[in-house]
C-alpha cells in the first residue's frame, strides 16, 4: 500500500524532488476517502491517539486501536516508555513491517513520529479531524478491536528526530539552533502548566529560557486538514533558520510538538528538526531545570 510516487525515508523526511509538495503531502496523508476505501484491506491499520479512552469508545473508525498516550505511550515521568513496553504495543496492535499504519485522533503525529522513531516505512496521517470523518457519515462503530498479535522485533531508534533533557538544555541559548515552544501564550508565559487551564503539585509554568513560542493552532484548518505549504512556511516564518541549522519542537505531553514536527519535516522538507518528547510535562518538574516567564 506504500505510495508508488516517494516513501519517507529512515531518517524522517521525505524523499521527494524539489517543490514536489503534493507528491510529499501525498505519501505521508491520506483524505477521508481513501482511508474508507482501504478499511478492508489486510495490511492496513488504523491507530487512534487520545489521551483517554472516553472518545473511542463512543465510536471510532471501524478496525481502529486506541493508544491512550498517557497509558501506552508515556512513563510516570511523561517520558517515552522503553523498548520493550513500544515492542509489545505495537505487536499487540496487529502492526508488522510491512503494515500501512494510519493515524488519527487527538496527536496523530505522535503515533506518527514514534513509528518513525522505530524506523516503520509506511505511516500516513488522516487528513481530517475525527469529528470531520464522523459528521460526514463515515463508516463508525462502538465495537472494541482486538488484532491478532504481530511479531514486532523493534530495530535500534532514530535518535536524529528525537532530543531529550539534556539536549535541550545544551540549546539554550546556542544560535546555531532553536527551541520552538509550540504551547498557547498562557502556557508559554506561564499562567498555566496545563493547556487545560489547571497547574502541576511541584511543577513550574513558564518555558525553557531563549526559547521562540509559535502555536500549532494555524498548522491545520478548521477541518482537521494541514494547510498547504504557503501557509505553512507563513506560520513558522518566525522561526526560520538556515538550512541545516538544528530545531527542537516542545509542548506539554508531545502531541503538538509532533505535529510541528511533521509540518516541518514532512510537508515542508527541512532537515534536522527534533521533538523534545519529555516536553514541559517532564521539563516543568525537574527542580534543575532553567524556567523562564
Amino acid at each position: 500500500m506504500t505510495s508508488s510516487r516517494t516513501a519517507p525515508s529512515r531518517s524522517g523526511t521525505a524523499q521527494r524532488a524539489p517543490g514536489d509538495h503534493s507528491a510529499a503531502r501525498e505519501a505521508v496523508l491520506v483524505n477521508p476517502e481513501w482511508l474508507e476505501r482501504h478499511l478492508d484491506d489486510p495490511a492496513l491499520r488504523v491507530v487512534e491517539v487520545d489521551v483517554s479512552p472516553a472518545a473511542y469508545r463512543q465510536g471510532h473508525v471501524p478496525g481502529a486501536v486506541l493508544w491512550n498516550v498517557y497509558q501506552d505511550l508515556k512513563d510516570a515521568d511523561y517520558r517515552l516508555v522503553d523498548d520493550a513496553a513500544i515492542e509489545e504495543l505495537f505487536s499487540r496492535s496487529g502492526i508488522a513491517a510491512d503494515s500501512t499504519v494510519v493515524c488519527y485522533g487527538y496527536a496523530p503525529a505522535m503515533a506518527f513520529w514514534l513509528l518513525k522513531v522505530y524506523g516503520h516505512r509506511d505511516v500516513r496521517i488522516l487528513d481530517a479531524s475525527r469529528g470531520t470523518w464522523a459528521d460526514a457519515g463515515r463508516p463508525w462503530t462502538t465495537e472494541l478491536t482486538e488484532p491478532v498479535p504481530t511479531s514486532y522485533p523493534l530495530p535500534s531508534p532514530d535518535e536524529g528526530i528525537r532530543a531529550d533533557h539534556r539536549q535541550v538544555t545544551s540549546a539554550i541559548g546556542d544560535p546555531t539552533r532553536i527551541l520552538l515552544d509550540v504551547r498557547t501564550d498562557l502556557e508559554f508565559s506561564g499562567e498555566r502548566f496545563w493547556p487545560s487551564g489547571g497547574m502541576e503539585e511541584g511543577g513550574r509554568a513558564g518555558h525553557v529560557p531563549t526559547a521562540i513560542n509559535l502555536t500549532t493552532e494555524r498548522i491545520l484548518d478548521e477541518g482537521g486538514r494541514f494547510r498547504d505549504p504557503d501557509e505553512l512556511r507563513r506560520v513558522f516564518a518566525p522561526a526560520s533558520l538556515p538550512d541545516g541549522a538544528e530545531m527542537i519542537t516542545y509542548c506539554t505531553i508531545g502531541g503538538r510538538a509532533a505535529t510541528a514536527w511533521f509540518a516541518l519535516t514532512y510537508l515542508l522538507g527541512r532537515d534536522s528538526v527534533r521533538v523534545y518528547d519529555g516536553s514541559w510535562a517532564e521539563w516543568g518538574r525537574m527542580a534543575a531545570a532553567p524556567v523562564a516567564r
